[in-house]
């Protein structure tokens, strides 16, 4: 073997954490098991990445998604082959619907046995085809370098989203050179409809709305988007994944639109004479809304992911940009217009005057009187919530505020129930000064309750809010709607989810009176261990 010069023979595992090393990687979430224990064994041998052991492989993806959108890093899970490996994919379907960065590192059975059926093997690599950005399979250990950095750069350029290598177990003890290389950048793309049109239709608009979506977080460009925004007076919404991309106290700002979002929303994207779309799908959730109305002449979509072009709503214009860089530009090009659209703004205040009230229906707690309270409590407190999906989830971002500091994660294209609990846990792993607060139902929490015990073994400081109604609550509010209030399996049973808390040695209280909500929320803020608070609400309350 030509040894290069300023390299050095090394192991595959080791390769293998001196590759993520070198890339940043400093945090894995992952589970062990026999194919992959001779990387286990060499973690065991340095400091300088730690892993953060999960009870499930698809609460390690979530808990890795979860840190990659706190940090802005590249999430990096490890498991072992077979089951291991299949349970990483609804996770990864999630991270790769709503554009995050993953490597998915998963265990193979020995090269020769691949395709053989043998114990545990588990084609990987054609299951996930389909819901990543790239499938690796490495074979040598002379590749693990070379595909490690590319995986890397193709999880974090573009629109983000999730890789997977498969490695077979023969790399692990084979012997490769390791060189210190430094991972490349990529360029941008930036094309489209020329900058010049949008400037001039945006002067020529008389309505102008300005649609924000996840790329905007993506992108980091929060502050362009207020300053654009509030420079030229346009009213702003956003989509569930958007929340947070402009602060909710602004008088511009009009709310979620969407087939759960706010009334003032919507009726302002109906009212525009311009839409512009920055880093937002318009989904089916979306343009369900709009089935009577054809937003196409007056859709400009600006999208990091040419393949999100004109995919719900055919665009008029578009541009392939990262919002960021999209918003610097046109702001430079338009520093000398006069336009201003207060008159618009200021009139279209009177559609926040149809935006839903809502009133207790019984005399039980109801959902939106906790939320209502907790965002009270802590409207002050840059905190990271994340949620899970179901009619809390829903509470939760009709009810509480965000901005650029006081965000929430959660599960937009793939509505995975179970993501919400793990992506708070690497939320507090990635940000451990931060308070992270987890909205879940009692159908959602049960889908990740062992990770209890990760709260537990790593002293995370999260706060788990969990209404408790009984039942699958968004189901059952369908079946009420469309199936004669036939409800069919959605009346779920439960533990008793403060005993089971105190089992794993978390503080825990219930709370069935609102005059009790503040109170618990006190005791529940004043330490910062994980704490849950489990609150029984109005079982046939609806959105």
């Amino acid at each position: 073997m030509l040894i290069k010069e300023n390299t050095k023979i090394m192991k595959g595992s080791k390769i293998l954490f001196e590759t993520l090393k070198s890339l940043g990687v400093d945090t894995i979430f992952g589970y062990p098991g026999g194919v992959v224990l001779d990387i286990y064994n060499e973690l065991y041998n340095q400091t300088d990445i730690k892993h953060i052991l999960t009870r499930h492989e698809q609460a390690a993806v979530h808990a890795a998604e979860g840190y990659a959108r706190e940090s802005g890093k590249c999430g990096v899970v490890l498991v072992t082959s077979g089951p291991g490996a299949t349970n990483t994919v609804s996770g990864i379907v999630n991270a790769y619907l709503d554009g995050f960065p993953l490597i998915v590192l998963t265990g193979q059975v020995f090269k020769n046995l691949l395709g053989k059926n043998a114990f545990q093997e588990a084609n990987i690599c054609d299951i996930t085809k389909s819901c990543t950005k790239k499938v690796f399979q490495i074979t040598s250990a002379s590749q693990i370098q070379s595909v490690l950095t590319d995986a890397v750069n193709t999880a974090m350029e573009g629109k983000k989203g999730p890789v997977v290598i498969d490695l077979v177990k023969d790399i692990f003890t084979q012997e490769a050179q390791f060189e210190q290389i430094k991972p490349n950048k990529s360029e941008l793309p930036f094309f489209g409809s020329p900058l010049t049109k949008i400037s001039e239709r945006i002067q020529n608009s008389q309505r102008p709305v300005i649609a924000a979506g996840g790329g905007v977080l993506h992108s980091k460009a929060e502050n362009e988007l207020y300053d654009f925004a509030k420079r030229f007076n346009i009213p702003v919404v956003d989509t569930m994944m958007g929340l947070g991309t402009y602060p909710q106290d602004d008088i511009n700002y009009f709310g979620m639109i969407g087939i759960f979002g706010d009334k003032a929303a919507n009726e302002i994207i109906k009212e525009s004479d311009l839409i512009i779309s920055l880093g937002a799908r318009f989904n089916d959730r979306i343009t369900c809304m709009f089935k009577d109305i054809d937003l196409s002449e007056k859709f400009i979509q600006v999208d990091l992911n040419k393949n999100e072009i004109s995919n719900f709503i055919k665009a008029s214009d578009f541009v392939i940009a990262d919002i960021k860089q999209f918003l610097t530009e046109l702001s430079e090009l338009a520093k000398n217009s006069s336009m201003n659209f207060s008159k618009w703004a200021d009139s279209a205040q009177a559609y926040k005057s149809q935006n839903v009230i809502r009133e207790r229906k019984t005399n039980l707690m109801h959902s939106f009187e906790v939320i209502r309270k907790i965002e009270e409590f802590t409207k002050n407190k840059n905190i990271t919530f994340t949620s899970e999906v179901g009619q809390h989830q829903l509470w939760a971002v009709q009810n509480l505020k965000f901005n650029k500091e006081r965000k929430i994660f959660v599960s937009g294209g793939s509505g995975t129930m179970g993501f919400g609990f793990p992506a708070a846990i690497g939320a507090a792993i990635a940000s451990p000064d931060k308070e992270v607060v987890c909205i879940t139902g009692d159908g959602s929490f049960q889908m990740s309750l062992p990770e209890l015990a990760t709260c537990a073994d790593y002293n995370l400081n999260i706060k788990i809010i969990i209404l408790n109604n009984g039942y699958l609550g968004m189901v059952r509010q369908l079946q009420e709607k469309l199936c004669n209030s036939r409800y069919s399996e959605t009346k779920i049973s439960n533990p008793d989810f403060v005993t089971l808390a105190k089992s794993y040695n978390i503080n825990a209280l219930r709370v069935t009176k609102t005059d009790e909500i503040t109170p618990a929320l006190e005791k529940a803020f004043s330490t910062k261990e994980t704490f849950v608070l489990d609150f029984t609400v109005e079982p046939m309350e609806i959105l």
